[in-house]
């Protein structure tokens, strides 16, 4: 039987340009080929949990629009549990705007939309889903004090939770709430964001995250690119390099990252074993292009972790 996971926040039309480089402010760049495709960190954790393996519930808002739609859809062809999904008639679905360079590089614009008014009152909506719920996953596209209430409901329910603090906060995220997260994956611009601490090679990214770990964070996967990610918690630091493969699109890795992370963690995995599992399934993210396209299944992530020595 599923492991049942809660996934709050946001769902995004993307369109994805893509071209030899990024463009520098000011230029104009030609570019190669457009694309469109279901977004928004909220959603793609949310589909990436369902093709995990998870049973998976999300807790948002999309506009009565087309895009809104479509975000529906993708959801519902995922697995993907839609009953507190609110429709907004008075705003539009989100929208981010990704430029991607010819080595997976991107840029991203979001327009929040319908995310910017996820609200308390939609969490309490969805009060009766927190019944036999192993996790939350939650990120910061949609308002903090929504994110906060989701936190404290979670935690009273007993289900664990990640937190991705993407993008990186421009409020204060208060002090209290982080005795109530059991995991963070920051990745090395938002850890700078929460911590003031720039990451810059393996020994700063250990001295971020354990100023993390002193705020009261119980653990830190911190991630790194093409550098793998890192473990820490109060008892030990562990690096984990990156698998190898061959990289055309690097959007939405983290999300895939942070829901394999949630998946293993609500199966009652050791958090080595998560991480290495949120590894390979970042890995296969930037072998696909787009952001939900791209989320791994579950096989595809068996077979990397068999296929390394």
């Amino acid at each position: 039987m599923s492991v049942k996971v809660v996934v709050v926040g946001s769902a995004n039309m993307d369109m994805v340009a893509f071209a030899p480089k990024l463009p520098a402010p000011g230029e104009t760049v030609l570019g190669t080929k457009f694309e469109m495709a279901c977004g928004g960190k909220g959603a793609n954790q949310a589909v990436a949990c369902s093709r995990l393996g998870a049973e998976t519930w999300f807790i948002g808002r999309v506009g009565k629009d087309t895009f809104g739609d479509i975000l529906l859809q993708s959801f519902q062809e995922a697995g993907v549990k839609t009953d507190f999904l609110q429709r907004d008639p008075e705003v539009s679905s989100g929208v981010a705007l990704i430029f991607v360079d010819e080595t997976g590089q991107n840029e991203i614009v979001v327009a929040p939309g319908a995310n910017g008014r996820v609200s308390r009152k939609d969490i309490e909506v969805a009060s009766p889903v927190w019944e036999n719920a192993k996790a939350l996953l939650v990120q910061f596209e949609i308002p903090l004090p929504t994110v906060g209430y989701a936190i404290g409901e979670a935690s009273r329910h007993g289900a664990l939770v990640i937190v991705n603090p993407a993008p990186s906060p421009k409020e204060t995220f208060p002090e209290e709430w982080f005795g109530l997260v059991d995991v963070w994956t920051p990745n090395e611009r938002e850890i700078e964001g929460l911590t003031g601490i720039q990451v810059t090679d393996l020994e700063s990214a250990e001295k971020a995250a354990k100023a993390l770990l002193d705020k009261g964070a119980k653990a830190v996967v911190l991630t790194l690119g093409a550098n793998g990610s890192l473990l820490a918690t109060p008892d030990f630091v562990r690096h984990f390099p990156a698998f190898k493969v061959q990289a055309v699109d690097a959007t939405a890795a983290g999300d895939a990252f942070a829901a394999a992370l949630t998946v293993r963690l609500a199966e009652g995995a050791p958090i080595e074993d998560a991480v290495l599992f949120a590894n390979a399934a970042g890995a296969i993210a930037c072998t696909k292009v787009g952001a939900q396209p791209s989320m791994p299944t579950r096989n595809e992530v068996e077979s990397l972790l068999k296929s390394q020595p």
